[in-house]
């Protein structure tokens, strides 16, 4: 059985140039493409499982990254844009033609990530945004239709492709995180 994880990663996962200065986003439709601008480089890019993720036909996982949200700026066609679930803690922007979601934002401030926006590296027009470097969400791709018994397979070919699997985030999110409430709950 072949597992199929994302097309961006499937062939192996390509490093980032290092150098990356941001880029251009860009749905999947033919024409009027919403374009969203990034600038600088991403973070915690990863292989996310979750069910509220986009994922492209034929992936298992989606492919997210974090950057500054003063660091998105929708470009063009930002009427095609809505919000996915308004009581979501992530409002994920998609493209009401095509479906892409085009970037998600946190807008509570008491939340850990508030300030980071959620995109979909492999939507860059151009090359060299850091490569992912786990898997999250893991075990949720069960609730999007994978047979649990196909799990170990999964975090096998997860393994294999440099991703260290995890049924949350990395151990580095998770600790600010932690940390994000222990500040909350001291002031």
């Amino acid at each position: 059985m072949t597992v199929h994880i994302h097309p961006s990663i499937d062939s192996g996962v390509k490093q980032g140039s290092g150098h990356f200065t941001g880029g251009t986003l860009v749905c999947k439709c033919r024409d009027k493409q919403v374009k969203v601008s990034v600038k600088g480089d991403v973070a915690h890019n990863h292989a996310c499982g979750c069910s509220k993720c986009w994922k492209p036909d034929g992936a298992t996982f989606a492919v997210i990254a974090v950057v500054p949200r003063e660091n998105v700026t929708v470009l063009e066609n930002g009427d095609k844009l809505a919000i996915i679930d308004a009581a979501a803690a992530i409002q994920r922007h998609a493209c009401k033609a095509c479906g892409t979601h085009m970037y998600g934002r946190i807008e509570n401030k008491g939340h850990p990530f508030y300030g980071l926006d959620f995109i979909h590296p492999e939507l860059f027009q151009e090359s060299g945004s850091a490569a992912p470097g786990f898997a999250a969400f893991v075990s949720s791709v069960i609730e999007s239709g994978v047979k649990p018994g196909d799990m170990a397979g999964i975090r096998s070919r997860l393994k294999e492709l440099g991703l260290e699997p995890y049924d949350c985030l990395s151990p580095p999110l998770m600790d600010a995180i932690a940390t994000h409430v222990a500040k909350a709950k001291a002031a």
